[in-house]
């Protein structure tokens, strides 16, 4: 069955202006020659303590862009590792309200570094959309990556973020055909999160970056946005492969794992190898 066509009269154009967060830092790592370090954490995993810390120390270990996931307990695109992070944290008591309470704070240190809202639509809704878009807003997030959201109905939340300052930043896969490409883009800021491949978070290929070189290139003739890539990449030889490439490498399972396994320190500390090997890559 093909998919229903999108209904382009009803997007707002008009992209993020170029002051924001986002904006601010790819133009630096620009300046600097080198890509973004984008990490993946799971709010409240292993508990609200812990997540805290990492939250609020990921900055300084190297970590350029912060993606933050919303816990859920039906997440489609995630691997066992971000799952059992979302159930940890489920179990421990995290809500949404608690996920923008961390941002609330981490913000009272720290005003330059984005932050990027991962997860699905089910706990949005119940939030309420509008209301969880303002509280977002006023909370400091300055993203939105939403899995399960696709163009044909995103238009009008797409609008909203805008209004309010948040990226609605799009998700290409390698099977999204051409032709549906401007649909996703249309609605995209901040930055395009290219997936490296089929399948889901934390799964492992041998040399991602072999196969993307073309497809990346292809995307840009497309979009003046940073273009950012992820699932895969678990360590410093393929996050550097990466930023050779692309504007931003996303690790995600492999440092929510390392969390998972041995605590804080363990995780900064491969923020750090991973970053250094990205500064080193150009």
């Amino acid at each position: 069955m093909s998919a229903t066509p999108l209904n382009t009269e009803t997007l707002n154009t008009e992209t993020l202006n170029t002051d924001s967060r986002l904006a601010r830092r790819f133009a630096a790592l620009r300046e600097e020659n080198r890509a973004a370090l984008v990490t993946y954490v799971m709010a409240g995993d292993p508990d609200l303590e812990q997540s805290h810390q990492l939250l609020e120390r990921l900055p300084q270990a190297g970590a350029d862009i912060i993606e933050l996931g919303m816990p859920f307990s039906d997440p489609m695109a995630d691997g066992v590792a971000i799952q059992r992070a979302g159930d940890r944290a489920l179990a421990n008591g995290q809500t949404l309200a608690l996920t923008l309470e961390m941002v609330r704070d981490f913000r009272q240190r720290d005003d330059d570094t984005p932050i990027v809202l991962m997860g699905y639509l089910n706990p949005i809704q119940r939030f309420g959309e509008d209301r969880f878009l303002q509280a977002a807003a006023d909370a400091g997030v300055d993203g939105l990556i939403l899995v399960d959201l696709p163009p044909e109905h995103g238009a009008a939340l797409t609008a909203k973020a805008r209004d309010l300052g948040l990226a609605r930043i799009p998700l290409v896969a390698p099977t999204t055909p051409p032709e549906r490409l401007p649909a996703l883009l249309a609605q995209g800021d901040g930055f395009v999160y290219r997936i490296a491949f089929n399948g889901v978070t934390g799964s492992q290929r041998l040399d991602i970056a072999a196969s993307l070189g073309d497809s990346i290139g292809e995307l840009r003739q497309q979009t003046s946005l940073p273009v950012a890539v992820g699932f895969g990449v678990r360590d410093g030889d393929t996050a550097a492969a990466v930023a050779r490439i692309a504007d931003a490498v996303v690790v995600g399972s492999a440092l929510v794992e390392r969390l998972a396994e041995d605590g804080v320190e363990s995780a900064l500390a491969l923020v750090e190898a991973l970053a250094e090997a990205i500064q080193a890559a150009r």
